[in-house]
């Protein structure tokens, strides 16, 4: 059986044609975050999501030459939205704690804070040991609230779907103090929405608890796509990206201890 060379031309031609479309075809990652925790992120009136993890985010995909798009989702099940691929990376300030990477695998950290109290001006707690028998608030499914169930026990903890709940309870004062990062607290106080209240003290990281930062979620198993994460944020770090970022949001290096 004899094939015309015009036939095998052609057929040679689809082929590689097939393959440089494939070759050059653009990789796209979806990212998960929760868009209700500034300055780390929140969605805008108009639908923008703004924030440091949002610009971090960017510019590792930038560095990845990833295109990178957005999808927020409720705190308490973000996991599980990553897990049914809703998305292919969370960047949520997600603490890497041994309890979640049994869940997910993750990036080496892309910063590290500690947690903290605040409490109104006015309060009469002056320290940890006087938060017995209070009314304690923090987000729900977050490593604070776990900090507060082990160490605050005599504390009556209240947990609320975002961080915003929490905030407009303490200023209303239904609560007496609540618990978060302390980044969060310290520019929620500054502002005029938590003019009500101050930081009572920075707390200690328990590394069980609060683990060694923030980083990037990926499915379990996808270890691949955690390491370009990771070379990632190296590159920001070591070429001024981070720095630049940094600034635009805190006058102190967030990343943490090396």
């Amino acid at each position: 059986m004899r094939i015309s060379t015009r036939f095998l031309a052609a057929a040679s031609i689809a082929a590689l044609s097939l393959f440089s479309g494939t070759a050059m075809a653009e990789e796209k990652l979806v990212i998960g975050t929760e868009g209700a925790y500034p300055p780390f992120n929140s969605l805008e009136a108009d639908g923008s999501l703004t924030g440091f993890d949002i610009d971090i985010a960017k510019a590792l995909c930038a560095e990845m030459k990833v295109t990178c798009t957005f999808k927020t989702n409720d705190w308490d099940g973000i996991i599980p939205a990553l897990q049914a691929k809703k998305f292919d990376a969370i960047v949520a300030s997600m603490s890497i704690t041994p309890e979640r990477l049994q869940k997910v695998d993750f990036s080496k950290k892309y910063y590290n804070t500690p947690p903290a109290i605040a409490v109104a001006k006015d309060s009469s707690i002056k320290s940890v040991d006087d938060l017995k028998g209070k009314t304690l608030g923090a987000q729900v499914s977050t490593s604070h609230a776990n900090y507060a169930e082990k160490h605050m026990a005599g504390s009556q903890l209240k947990l609320y779907p975002t961080a915003d709940e929490y905030k407009l309870d303490m200023s209303n004062g239904r609560i007496d103090g609540v618990i978060d990062d302390i980044v969060v607290l310290t520019q929620w106080v500054k502002s005029d929405a938590g003019s009500c209240c101050k930081i009572l003290t920075p707390l200690p990281i328990d590394p069980e608890i609060n683990g060694v930062g923030a980083g990037i979620a990926v499915r379990k198993g996808e270890t691949a796509l955690a390491d370009r994460f990771s070379k990632a944020i190296e590159a920001i770090r070591a070429n001024g990206t981070y720095q630049k970022i940094n600034a635009k949001y805190f006058d102190f290096d967030v990343y943490g201890d090396k």
